[in-house]
C-alpha cells in the first residue's frame, strides 16, 4: 500500500444544499460517523501512513475533524461518558492528516496533481479515495496494492453495474489477464466516460479507489483540459494506457454506497444503522411496520 493516501474534498456539495452552506458534505454523518472518517479509517486499515485531504477555501472543518479537541475530551471524561470519549478520540488517532488547498475548481485530475510536491522522492505511488464512495467490506485497497506489486503500473477498483445504469459511470474496456486464475483482476485497454448503454465496452465501472503510479503526475501535466475546462484524471490514465503503462482493475464484489447524492446517502445511513446493535433492531422493526412487510 502506498504511504500516502489522497482524498479530494474540495467540492461544494451542491446536491446537498442548503445543508452544505455551512457543513461540508464530507462531514455529514453516516449514522454518527462523518463519511470522511470512514474513508480515513479505510486508508489507515489499508496501510497508508498519512492522508492528504484536498480542500477548498472555507472548508477547514474537514481537516479540523482530525484535530484533537482537548476541551471536549476533558468534559466528556469528567462526565463519565466513556463511549462518547472513545468516538471523539478515534479520528485524530487514525492517521496523520494534512491538507492542500485547491485554489480553483479545475477537476479531479488537477486536485490529484497538487499532491506531488508533498511526496517524498522514494514514494512511487499514491492511493486516491473518493469520499463520495463507500466500498464495503473494506480491504480492496490491500488487494489492489498486491496486484500492483506483482504487475506494476496503476490499479483501479471496479464494480459491476447493470446495463440500464451504466451510462452514469466511467466504464472500463477490459480483457482477461492470461497468467492469473483470478477472474476479478483484468487488464484495462481504455476508459469511457458515461457511455450509451448499448456502446459500453463492459459492465465494469470505476468505484472511487485508485492506486496510481507516480507517472500519473507527468500525464496530468500533458493532458489537455476536458469537459468544463477541467483536468480529468480519467484522461491522464487513458494517456498512460496509450503509452503502454500497465493498468489493471480489481473487480469488487461487495457493496458500494454513493454518498454524493441524497438518495445514496440515505441508503448508506440505513444500511449502516441496520448493522448496529444499538440502532439496528429497532430500525428494522420500524421499517417492517412502516412498509407493511412481514418480518421473517
Amino acid at each position: 500500500m502506498p504511504r500516502t493516501a489522497v482524498v479530494p474534498a474540495a467540492g461544494l456539495g451542491t446536491r446537498f444544499l442548503p445543508a452544505t452552506k455551512t457543513v461540508p458534505k464530507e462531514l455529514l454523518p453516516v449514522v454518527d460517523t462523518p463519511g470522511i472518517e470512514l474513508v480515513a479509517a479505510e486508508a489507515a486499515e489499508g496501510g497508508a501512513e498519512r492522508l492528504i485531504i484536498i480542500t477548498s477555501e472555507g472548508k477547514d472543518g474537514v481537516v479540523a475533524h482530525f484535530v484533537q479537541d482537548l476541551v471536549l475530551e476533558s468534559t466528556l471524561e469528567e462526565r463519565g461518558k466513556k463511549s462518547m470519549l472513545e468516538k471523539v478520540r478515534r479520528a485524530p488517532a487514525l492517521i496523520k492528516v494534512e491538507s492542500v488547498v485547491q485554489p480553483e475548481p479545475l477537476g479531479l485530475g488537477h486536485a490529484v496533481s497538487l499532491v506531488e510536491p508533498s511526496l517524498a522522492p522514494d514514494e512511487d505511488a499514491i492511493a486516491v479515495l473518493l469520499p463520495d464512495d463507500l466500498v464495503l467490506p473494506t480491504g480492496v485497497l490491500e488487494t489492489m496494492s498486491k496486484v500492483r506489486a506483482k504487475r506494476g503500473g496503476s490499479v483501479l477498483c471496479a464494480i459491476e453495474v447493470p446495463k440500464e445504469e451504466i451510462s452514469a459511470y466511467g466504464v472500463f474496456d477490459v480483457e482477461p489477464v492470461p497468467d492469473t486464475n483470478n477472474p476479478n483482476v483484468l487488464r484495462v485497454k481504455g476508459m469511457y466516460e458515461k457511455p450509451d448503454p448499448d456502446k459500453a465496452p463492459s459492465p465494469y465501472a470505476a468505484a472511487g479507489r485508485y492506486v496510481l503510479d507516480r507517472a500519473i503526475f507527468g500525464a496530468l501535466r500533458r493532458v489537455p483540459r476536458g469537459a468544463g475546462g477541467e483536468i480529468q484524471l480519467t484522461d491522464a490514465i487513458a494517456l498512460l494506457i496509450n503509452e503502454g503503462h500497465p493498468v489493471h482493475v480489481v473487480v469488487h464484489r461487495g457493496d458500494r454506497h454513493d454518498l454524493g447524492n441524497p438518495g445514496g446517502y440515505l441508503k448508506a445511513a440505513v444500511d449502516f444503522a441496520l448493522k448496529r446493535d444499538d440502532y439496528g433492531p429497532e430500525l428494522r422493526r420500524w421499517l417492517v411496520d412502516r412498509l407493511g412487510l412481514v418480518d421473517c
